[in-house]
């Protein structure tokens, strides 16, 4: 391993030199270090400047980490693409992979076989669209089920069990809501599709090789709409537990307040739990007896380098050779703590922190997000029809509407 790190560093070196004598302003004299521009949503962009930091030391280049909004990196990267002024480099999703490569925006990665091995399968898989790795994965995430241990000491094996508990807390005054979930006035599929699929429904299916296809579209499907009929139970028309009037906005706060007993979480809310007064544990999201478990959405960050950049080569170095090194990804958690896919790293924070093992643990039944280009056309339509269903509004129409909306988009 010694040897190897030793040639990357070489390599490196060369490139890098090779980079100073072709840029600047074009005099045959500049010898000015190139610099590897690195695009970061402003939450973690301190993060990546201080662990990037020894890849420039180390090889003479300047990092510049810039910030943009996580909700705008993947729109803007392709415009500046397209206009030729794109950073080396930039953070993102793994489900951006197909409008990505769709736009021709990324450089495919070729990883050795020793630095994918040190990688998540799963993380790579989802990184992978034809044949291709798009990014190379450093965290993931999912969401999962907190409950405050003084009302709630076990966690539910079902959500009937959930439900149970938190109606009895409920009507001994103990809680004023059963279940902190997000669903809003527009939905939210993100967190919804761990009960939708736990009920049997689906958005894509996919192909004999695993792949998702856009053209088997499962919103308007039997066995969506059976599986919503049966969450439409616990909605505004059934049991009250599912409602529109809790969102992003109220949903920590009931739980962090005391007023909920279990709350849909997710790895950004660790923080305020430990602020918090509430003694909490987590656990997966319970399925629906007697169906499949709970599958929520797991989903990848990656960095991903822009095709055509001018230093390419040395962007490419650092994601393969830099972002893939447990050293690396222990010293961004430091500074910005999220479940790693280099299993080093992750064995090392979870000998430390088990809750980061703990997590990991949580999405063991989850499925990756799409990454097919179709993806994005579905979370505006489904959501609506989802809250729509919670509303009790009719199920059928509201899901054949949503399907046909999407299909529509998708060309499908």
């Amino acid at each position: 391993m010694k040897s190897s790190r030793v040639s990357a560093v070489a390599g490196i070196a060369a490139i890098a030199l090779t980079a100073s004598a072709c840029g600047g302003d074009g005099d045959a004299g500049d010898t000015s270090a190139p610099t590897l521009v690195i695009w970061s949503d402003p939450e973690r962009a301190d993060a990546v400047q201080s662990a990037a930091a020894a890849f420039g030391e180390a090889n003479g280049i300047e990092i510049d980490v810039q910030n943009v909004s996580f909700d705008d990196i993947q729109g803007d990267v392709v415009n500046a693409h397209q206009a030729g002024n794109a950073p080396d480099i930039f953070v993102g999703a793994h489900d951006w992979a197909g409008n990505l490569m769709r736009n021709g925006t990324v450089q495919p990665i070729d990883l050795p076989a020793d630095r994918e091995a040190a990688l998540d399968e799963t993380a790579l898989e989802a990184m992978t669209l034809e044949g291709r790795l798009l990014g190379v994965p450093y965290t993931q995430e999912n969401i999962f089920l907190m409950r405050n241990t003084e009302l709630a000491p076990d966690a539910p094996e079902t959500f009937e069990e959930l439900v149970e508990i938190g109606t009895g807390l409920k009507e001994a005054g103990e809680a004023e809501e059963v279940l902190a979930m997000a669903v809003g006035q527009e939905g939210d599929p993100y967190r919804m599709n761990a009960l939708m699929t736990s009920a049997g429904g689906y958005l894509f299916g996919q192909d004999s090789k695993g792949d998702w296809d856009p053209e088997d579209l499962g919103i308007g499907s039997d066995e969506t709409i059976e599986a919503m009929e049966l969450i439409a139970e616990y909605g505004e028309a059934g049991e009250g537990v599912l409602r529109r009037s809790i969102d992003l906005e109220n949903e920590a706060a009931l739980f962090f307040d005391g007023k909920a007993p279990f709350f849909v979480a997710g790895p950004w809310t660790i923080g305020d739990a430990e602020a918090s007064d509430i003694d909490y544990e987590i656990s997966a999201i319970p399925g629906f007896e007697g169906k499949d478990p709970a599958a929520p959405y797991i989903g990848y960050q990656a960095f991903f380098v822009t095709d055509g950049s001018p230093n390419s080569a040395l962007a490419e170095e650092f994601v393969v050779n830099h972002v893939t090194d447990p050293d690396f990804i222990l010293s961004l958690y430091e500074a910005d703590p999220r479940t790693p896919v280099q299993l080093e790293a992750l064995e090392t924070i979870s000998a430390e922190n088990p809750a980061i093992a703990t997590m990991a643990e949580t999405g063991e039944n989850g499925m990756p997000m799409p990454n097919i280009p179709e993806m994005g056309e579905t979370w505006d339509p489904l959501g609506i029809a989802q809250a729509r269903i919670i509303g009790g509004e009719d199920v059928r129409e509201s899901l054949e509407t949503a399907h046909e909306t999407v299909a529509e988009r998708i060309g499908g």
